[in-house]
């Protein structure tokens, strides 16, 4: 579960409702921001390092060893984490890493580590590493990071303090943490999900069998003593110099494989299920599971034991990572294909299929902005996972933007507006005698919708996915002068408060399904990203957020609102508001499980 890291190393237009408010300037915690916004602001938990890249750090190619930044990367996160936690830490896991650039040698790497969010007595710590040429001046970005730590002490039970995040740029970061630590928490079962319900297309025997290299060619293994530089003042190793450790093996046996010089391009999330100490012989063995056709991923894992006459071995990580060939031109070259030993072999074969999928289905999904994404994605419950993950954070990314614009407010219904290059969105803010747990349960249930939302004729539910996510097919009337009613399919997700403070969000974004296809009876419309987020305010107390980000298909229904021309949005507001107090007592039972 976790491998002690310790101390070592001290060292994002000007509105055109310019005449109106800035949200700023009526937000609780305005006077912070504009604070955070100076000249003189620093993330009290920011630390940075800057290494000049020596020939002893580099590879046969003089670049800059990935094993070598490993450790740095993992020296900068501790270092940040333990400067909020006030205690040593100890590293539980690192999210997937993508390598967009080497370094070489002569050149300098530039890191910085920040802590995202705290939970009870584990944080998020975000890295990101450039690379600077001190002659041209130019710099480019090598890879973003994600860590988790969890604070350690002997004797006393570690409550973290909360981070207070000011920027943008905090906020968003700190409000999507909850989400990718729930998607952490989850990703085993994914895996075994995917495995279960799909089959990996088996092509082995449609495959060149002379150019094919068995799997067992490649196997290396390497048993490394830990020795006092290697560990921290507690006698615990390194996170970094495992990970360090498990690049040199994994590097051997890609290159056993393609005879050539591989380059690591991504580490796979992983987890340290145990420590290991000074005096631990450390045995990492390494395997190509399957080779694409242009990428092989090499499994590799690590046990630990203390005394040669020992034959219990503690397993204390294990990690995927991906290597391609580069040729002269930087262009990925075509690799041989892997034959795998029957039984495990076949096992680690069809598996290393299934986490490219998820792999892909992470990078992007859950990676890409949101100017990438298209309107609909389709849904598959191998990537459901993802696509909950991205419907929540998009919300909350969206909730968290500085710049929104108070263009109205009537009967205190308070409506904003946010103008960016590629999108504009509105959000309506309201005050409710209503419990936050209550308003909850009844917005989340789209299906009552219609009782106080005239955009939203009927309401079906297609499929409950789980607890908290469900796909919903909506048919709405026409808008305007558009002949056609409308319909959407919907996947709405909610989540309750993971801390207090947090919001209680309800996301919803257009997917696309095979059993709800087109037709010509309605006009197909899509949402990319909507939903409620509320706030406790009080006893029987919430405030009320509404928030969209307008599809072209309602930009001019949306501006017409917005510019004062409309009063729709106030009358469906406080439709809602009349809904939410008239069934506010319908749902005690309900309210315990909240």
């Amino acid at each position: 579960m976790i491998q002690n890291v310790g101390n070592h190393l001290r060292r994002g237009l000007a509105s055109v409702f310019s005449s109106r408010t800035s949200r700023k300037s009526v937000s609780r915690a305005g006077d912070d921001d504009d604070m955070a916004e100076g000249e003189g602001y620093r993330n009290p938990t920011e630390v940075q390092m800057s290494q000049l890249v020596l020939p002893c750090h580099t590879n046969h190619r003089g670049e800059l060893s990935v094993g070598q930044l490993l450790k740095w990367i993992d020296t900068m996160a501790c270092l940040s984490a333990e400067r909020h936690a006030g205690c040593p830490c100890v590293t539980a896991s690192m999210d997937d890493i993508y390598f967009e650039h080497t370094i070489s040698v002569g050149q300098v790497v530039n890191i910085k580590a920040k802590v995202n969010r705290a939970f009870n007595s584990s944080m998020e710590v975000g890295i990101q590493v450039a690379s600077e040429d001190l002659c041209s001046e130019k710099q480019w970005n090598v890879c973003k990071a994600l860590a988790t730590f969890v604070a350690h002490r002997e004797l006393t039970k570690v409550k973290l303090k909360q981070i207070t995040p000011r920027t943008e740029e905090e906020k968003t970061e700190h409000s999507v943490a909850a989400e990718r630590r729930r998607m952490r928490l989850v990703y085993a079962d994914t895996i075994k999900g995917l495995l279960a319900n799909y089959a990996i297309q088996e092509d082995l025997d449609s495959r060149d069998c002379s150019c094919m290299v068995p799997a067992e060619k490649t196997r290396v293994e390497s048993v490394e003593l830990v020795l006092p530089p290697h560990a921290n003042h507690q006698g615990n190793t390194f996170g970094g110099q495992i990970m360090a450790w498990m690049e040199n093996v994994a590097t051997i046996a890609a290159s056993r494989l393609c005879r050539g010089h591989p380059t690591l391009k991504a580490i796979e999330m992983f987890h340290f299920r145990g420590p290991s100490q000074v005096g631990d012989r450390l045995v990492l063995k390494a395997i190509v599971n399957n080779a694409f056709k242009h990428s092989m991923e090499v499994g590799v894992c690590v046990e630990a034991y203390r005394q040669e006459a020992e034959t219990h071995r503690r397993h204390i990580n294990s990690a995927f990572m991906t290597f391609v060939v580069l040729d002269a031109d930087d262009q990925p070259q075509k690799l041989p294909w892997i034959r795998p030993q029957p039984g495990e072999g076949e096992r680690r074969y069809r598996e290393a299929s299934a986490r490219k999928k998820i792999r892909l289905d992470r990078k992007y999904i859950v990676s890409c902005k949101q100017a990438e994404m298209p309107l609909s994605v389709p849904w598959d419950p191998s990537n459901q996972v993802y696509l909950s993950y991205n419907n929540v954070s998009s919300l909350k990314m969206l909730m968290a933007k500085d710049d929104w614009v108070l263009s109205s407010e009537i009967s205190q219904v308070r409506l904003y507006s946010l103008e960016e290059d590629k999108f504009f969105s509105f959000h309506l803010e309201m005050v409710v005698h209503v419990d936050a747990a209550q308003a909850f349960l009844l917005l989340s249930d789209l299906q009552r919708r219609p009782e106080w939302d005239k955009h939203y004729r009927s309401v079906e539910l297609v499929q409950q996915v789980d607890e908290d996510d469900a796909i919903y097919h909506i048919i709405s009337p026409a808008l305007g002068r558009d002949a056609k009613p409308q319909d959407f399919v919907i996947l709405a997700s909610r989540r309750k408060p993971c801390d207090n403070g947090d919001p209680y969000v309800i996301a919803m974004r257009s997917v696309t399904l095979p059993t709800h296809c087109e037709t010509p009876e309605y006009r197909r419309a899509e949402t990319l990203c909507s939903g409620f987020c509320l706030w406790r305010e009080g006893d029987q107390l919430t405030k009320v957020s509404y928030y969209n980000q307008v599809s072209p298909d309602f930009l001019n229904y949306v501006t017409t609102n917005v510019s004062g021309l409309s009063s729709e949005f106030y009358t469906t507001f406080k439709a809602c508001e009349r809904f939410l107090l008239d069934n506010r007592n319908d749902l005690a039972p309900s309210l315990q499980t909240l």
